[in-house]
């Protein structure tokens, strides 16, 4: 058999293939760029296309304010929000590391409740002063790790600014001409355009609940936590509402990581009445918001069970760095949609 016919497609698909790599390698360095561009792109498609309507058809003008709009709502509070940030970040670090801040008092609390804890943590090889040890390190190396990273980036500010500006300038284009992109995909892709609808609808829709519901679900939280640290007078109440809205993007857990450990040590000082302040709120406030509003902005869209939405968010965390929160369960989901398909074409069906 001969196999001249094959010659030519298989050496069109090496060139495709080679030169596809060489270009994702090129501009590898501004990917996450691009992605926070059609993540914005898709949230604020639909204000887009009022604008657009009000305009009477001037996707230049339309694009832009909506561009300037995202800036004013979106990226200018996180921006000033981080500014505060790094101030009350190295205070926290620098208290807890002197130890003006001793977060071990929540376990020497527990400890005192009951004189058979010492006995029972020991048979269990979890030995009081351990445990101890590990909470000081672990809010030392926590906080430290914040501190730095937040001067990181203020420090890498030139590469991060041209970034941001990468940023607006593909979101100009994606938000005016985003419709005709996903368009041109679906007719170069060799699939069937039923199937590439449905894998791209999944992914706009998997990543604007993910986006929209996390983001929403998680700021609400930090800002209740936030705002209830300020009220009972606890130092860093900034610093410690970024952090309940960064652990929010857990499905579990969450900011309970923090408002909790804070209650028990706030009755290990005798401060009763902000000790059950805050159990009451984080119980019924910030933990009824989680449980009514994700499975509403979120759990509908993404149709995964909730164990597949941890693991996902936690490798794409590992994986991407904070952009993972989003990459992850959009990966997830089209994993599983890759695979149902499969099942639906290729499968045996019921025995």
């Amino acid at each position: 058999m001969s196999l001249r016919p094959y010659i030519r497609p298989a050496g069109f698909l090496l060139m495709l293939i080679g030169i596809t790599a060489i270009f994702l390698g090129m501009i590898s360095p501004f990917l996450m760029a691009i992605f926070w561009a059609a993540m914005l792109a898709l949230v604020f498609q639909r204000p887009y296309r009022l604008l657009r309507l009000r305009l009477r058809g001037r996707s230049n003008l339309a694009a832009s304010l909506a561009t300037i709009l995202i800036v004013l709502i979106v990226v200018l509070p996180i921006a000033l929000i981080v500014l505060a940030l790094v101030n009350q970040s190295v205070e926290v670090y620098q208290k807890i590391q002197s130890g003006e801040w001793d977060l071990a008092k929540g376990v020497d609390y527990i400890q005192n409740l009951s004189p058979k804890l010492d006995a029972l943590l020991n048979q269990a090889g979890f030995p009081p002063n351990r445990i101890r040890e590990n909470v000081s390190n672990f809010a030392v190396t926590a906080t430290g790790n914040i501190a730095n990273g937040l001067l990181n980036y203020t420090q890498n500010a030139i590469a991060f600014t041209a970034q941001f500006f990468l940023m607006l300038y593909v979101l100009f284009f994606f938000l005016r001409d985003g419709r005709k992109m996903m368009r041109d995909v679906i007719n170069v892709l060799p699939f069937g355009n039923a199937w590439e609808h449905l894998l791209i609808d999944r992914f706009a829709s998997v990543a604007r609940a993910t986006l929209k519901g996390t983001l929403i679900v998680a700021a609400v939280q930090g800002s209740i936590g936030g705002l209830m640290f300020a009220l009972l007078g606890i130092d860093g109440a900034l610093f410690w509402g970024v952090v309940m809205t960064l652990l929010s993007l857990l499905p579990v857990g969450g900011s309970a990581l923090v408002w909790a450990p804070t209650v028990i040590i706030l009755a290990a000082q005798g401060f009763w009445s902000s000790a059950i302040a805050l159990a009451i709120v984080g119980t019924l406030g910030i933990g009824l918001i989680d449980n009514l509003l994700r499975p509403i902005l979120v759990g509908r869209d993404t149709k995964m069970p909730d164990y597949l939405v941890l693991l996902a968010t936690l490798g794409g965390i590992g994986w991407f760095g904070l952009s993972g929160f989003v990459l992850g369960p959009v990966i997830a989901a089209l994993f599983l949609t890759f695979w149902q398909t499969v099942g639906k074409e290729y499968g045996g069906g019921e025995a």
